[in-house]
């Protein structure tokens, strides 16, 4: 059993650890962003180069090296973002009258380039380690990656509870695209497919053995991780609180007090797709 406990806690620990890290830098002043970014681009680098040696291992350890260089890449894109580096080409809040495709199509600009950069990364990462016994890395980075995507498209549908502690000020025009409401459909799916998910994936972790095994079981704590985030969009307690300590204290009220004074949504306005009632915030989760 400590062949499972072991990645399990590897995952959380090191998730935690590296989103508030994230975040710390984030906050820092501004003219402090372009030496982070340049630094988290060279330990990208890095992050590829031991992708790529540790795809013919099996062992643990490779797993291990590979689900923590994957992290590392992560976190170089949510960087970027965050920062202001790589987002879309539409930096303006969502017109009070935009409904259906067009909210759709403006909320898509805001960080389009993101996500084509994320895809673009997870593909070679795919084509580096095709065929290789390791692919602890491609399966992290492609669950990180399609685990943030319904997290978004939740948030944009509607979701009862959010956070702006995490948002950086130069960011806040993103929170017209989201909506506080009711979860949808969509939410019902996503968290029944995450759940599946997570069962077959603690279930291949128990029945392989050595590397495999470490790999599958790392890739069950992300999943069991986003299915807690997801929980988190549905009740009042906040997953950011976690994070606090890489926050000042400034972001912090700035953000309570964002979420205090935000309106609730109408079943009228929700029902026919109007316009996000939190006027301040993103969710840039993680």
């Amino acid at each position: 059993m400590t062949e499972f406990t072991l990645p399990l806690l590897f995952a959380t620990v090191l998730w935690f650890v590296a989103t508030g890290f994230v975040l710390w830098l984030d906050k820092l002043p501004s003219h402090t962003w372009p030496v982070s970014i340049t630094m988290a681009t060279i330990a990208s680098g890095f992050a590829m180069g031991g992708i790529i040696a540790t795809a013919e291992e099996t062992s643990p350890w490779a797993a291990y090296v590979a689900f923590a260089c994957a992290l590392v890449l992560w976190g170089w894109h949510e960087l970027s973002f965050l920062m202001g580096f790589v987002t879309g080409p539409n930096r303006e809040p969502c017109p009070p009258d935009a409904r259906g495709w067009r909210r759709f199509r403006l909320a898509a600009g805001t960080l389009i380039y993101h996500e084509v950069a994320m895809f673009v990364c997870l593909l070679v990462m795919a084509a580096s380690t095709w065929g290789k016994a390791n692919q602890t890395a491609t399966l992290t980075f492609l669950l990180l990656f399609v685990m943030r995507l319904s997290a978004k498209f939740n948030i944009f549908a509607g979701v009862p509870h959010l956070s702006t502690e995490m948002m950086p000020d130069h960011m806040r025009y993103l929170a017209s695209y989201f909506r506080i409401g009711p979860p949808r459909w969509f939410f019902l799916a996503s968290v029944s497919g995450i759940a599946v998910l997570a069962a077959w994936l603690a279930d291949q972790a128990l029945s392989s053995q050595g590397g495999i095994a470490t790999g599958y079981a790392l890739a069950f704590a992300l999943v069991a991780l986003a299915f807690i985030e997801h929980g988190f969009l549905v009740v009042p307690w906040q997953d950011t609180a976690m994070f606090r300590w890489a926050m000042p204290q400034r972001n912090r009220d700035d953000g309570a007090s964002a979420l205090a004074t935000a309106p609730i949504e109408s079943p009228a306005i929700h029902g026919n797709g109007g316009t996000n009632p939190l006027a301040a915030r993103q969710n840039a989760v993680q």
